[in-house]
Formats: structure tokens, sequence, C-alpha cells
């Protein structure tokens, strides 16, 4: 398999917690129940992030530098307002790469015939 440029390759492969979470924000700003919310719905409850591992990887994005907190607040949550959160330039990249690297993933397994078509049962 071709290995990527490195000027496509994140400093370190991503969770897929952390891939869900940067793909969520991607799509527009949301606080950490909206991510968990959005995350659950896109995977069809197959990835359930529960508050630990969700404020862990947010916490670890907002080190990085991937995520940043959004300017103003959301609605009000037990009379806190909440922190809502965007991704940033080095978090596309991030994201972008991850993405590529797994589709890169996806068709040499294809191209090796060691991947189901999609929609078969196996």
């Amino acid at each position: 398999m071709p290995s990527p440029s490195s000027a496509r390759t994140p400093r370190s492969l991503l969770t897929p917690a952390a891939l869900h979470i940067l793909m969520s924000l991607a799509e527009g700003d949301r606080h950490g129940y909206g991510i968990k919310q959005e995350v659950e719905e896109r995977t069809d409850g197959s990835l359930s992030l529960g508050p630990g591992t969700l404020y862990e990887a947010i916490h670890r994005m907002l080190g990085s530098g991937w995520i940043a907190e959004a300017e103003g607040t959301g609605a009000p949550s037990r009379g806190r307002p909440r922190k809502s959160y965007r991704i940033t330039e080095e978090g596309r990249r991030q994201m972008e790469a991850e993405l590529s690297r797994l589709r890169d993933i996806v068709r040499y397994a294809q191209g090796r015939d060691l991947m189901p078509e999609t929609g078969s049962t196996g």
C-alpha cells in the first residue's frame, strides 16, 4: 500500500471518538451533549460517548489546538451556560488526514479482496 505523504499524515492516529467528534464539529459548532447526540445518531448508536470519554477527548483536542471554544455560549444547562466548541484549521487537517488514511486502507483491502462487498451479509 502506498504510504500517504507526510503532509497528509496526522501526528498520531485518531481514536474513533476523536474522529467522530471532529466530524461532528466540521458540520458546525456544538456543545458537548450536542456532539454526543450527533455521533450516536450518525453511528446508529454503535458509538456512544460517555461523559468521561467525551470530555477527556475534548480536553485533549483543546490542548492540541484541534478544537477551540466557540464564540458565545449555548443555552444554559443547570443554570450554567454550555460551552460550545468549534473545529480549528489544524483539527480539520487532522480529520482530513485520518479520513484519507482510512480511505487508503479500505481501497487496499478491496483491491486484495479482503473486505466483503457493501451490503453483503457475510
